[in-house]
């Protein structure tokens, strides 16, 4: 969580940051609040339904489920830091370097479980689905696997977070941040800026890129696929990546002028560094509206998930005394493909999970 808008000197002069601390006071609480509020009703949704009637047959499922609770975790941490921007930081060190260890850790698992989801997605329209069925007891334990190390390498990341963050005295106010060694302040913070914007942004972004891209070129030339259906679920694989962009790239962007200001020392005027700060405020709530945004990308647009929930709102309207006419199931709608059988392209079979591409 970036809450450093501290005065600075510049050529012997202070650089006064009230106004910065004052945009956030009013700016942030609003942002995180529509965020916890569409996030939360999306996210929850998606861990009910995937926690209770729904068998998880492949790993992108394992991987959503997955991205919800990690958004969950990170939409929770909001109305902390929106009081902070408004009263500063009242809940002392402990709870300082938790939340921000868990804004971190949840922020960079979201990015990287993106990444696993599109490479679960290319390796089902290019792999023999029938030795990655979801119910082969090793197969899920791969699945576990695979979901633990990305939990690991985004709690490595948080760890600068539970170290150094705590709570810093400032114009008569208290502020939850990280405060790194004299030594190795500089250093530090430039390099974890680095890492963040390579595992957080590039790297996650290259490889949806490039797996889908490559199902795009596969969906294009499945045969007996009707066309509509092969431009529908294009568009899905461009919404996929264009929200990703447009969401991450103006952070990120930002995040590595701060890191190259942090190597070199360019920002030597103080509006440009309160634009800086500005930047920085905004963008990293257009970045949070994508924990909003997954349960529309990644669940709630598939026929299958579509259906549960379907079944469920039946199931309560009949607890209620209505009759299930009012509540119809929305047939299932995947295209399957795999490049090593064709005929089973053509099948559309439900039970091979992980050759179909949902739309």
């Amino acid at each position: 969580m970036l809450n450093d808008s501290y005065d600075y000197s510049y050529e012997h002069s202070i650089c006064d940051k009230q106004d910065v601390r004052s945009f956030a006071g009013v700016f942030l609480p609003v942002i995180y609040a529509l965020a916890l509020v569409v996030g939360l009703a999306g996210n929850a949704l998606v861990v009910v339904v995937y926690t209770s009637k729904v068998r998880l047959r492949t790993l992108t499922d394992m991987c959503i489920l997955n991205l919800a609770i990690s958004d969950l975790l990170l939409l929770f941490t909001l109305p902390f830091w929106a009081a902070d921007a408004v009263h500063g930081w009242m809940l002392g060190s402990a709870a300082c370097k938790i939340t921000s260890f868990l804004y971190s850790t949840n922020f960079s698992c979201g990015m990287l479980l993106l990444a696993c989801i599109s490479v679960d997605r290319y390796r089902a329209v290019t792999h023999n689905p029938a030795s990655r069925s979801g119910t082969d007891p090793r197969v899920r334990r791969q699945w576990l696997v695979v979901c633990a190390v990305l939990w690991a390498v985004a709690s490595f990341l948080g760890l600068p977070e539970l170290i150094f963050s705590t709570v810093k005295h400032s114009h008569h106010r208290r502020a939850c941040t990280a405060i790194y060694p004299p030594s190795m302040a500089r250093p530090a913070k430039a390099a974890l800026e680095l890492l963040e914007v390579t595992l957080r942004f590039l790297l996650p972004f290259l490889v949806m890129v490039v797996c889908y891209c490559c199902i795009g070129r596969v969906l294009s030339r499945a045969a007996g696929v009707r066309r509509d259906r092969k431009w529908r679920a294009l568009r899905v694989l461009l919404a996929v990546v264009a929200v990703f962009l447009l969401t991450q790239l103006p952070y990120n962007v930002v995040k590595l002028c701060r890191a190259m200001d942090i190597i070199y020392m360019l920002v030597t005027d103080c509006e440009v560094s309160k634009g800086l700060d500005h930047a920085i405020q905004v963008t990293e709530g257009l970045a949070l509206s994508h924990a909003c945004i997954n349960p529309v990308l990644y669940a709630f647009i598939g026929s299958s998930f579509r259906g549960h929930v379907l079944k469920a709102a039946k199931r309560l309207g009949q607890r209620l005394g209505r009759h299930p006419r009012h509540v119809n199931e929305e047939p299932a709608t995947e295209i399957a493909l795999n490049t090593r059988n064709q005929a089973q392209s053509q099948s559309g079979s439900e039970e091979q999970d992980t050759s179909t591409f949902t739309i």
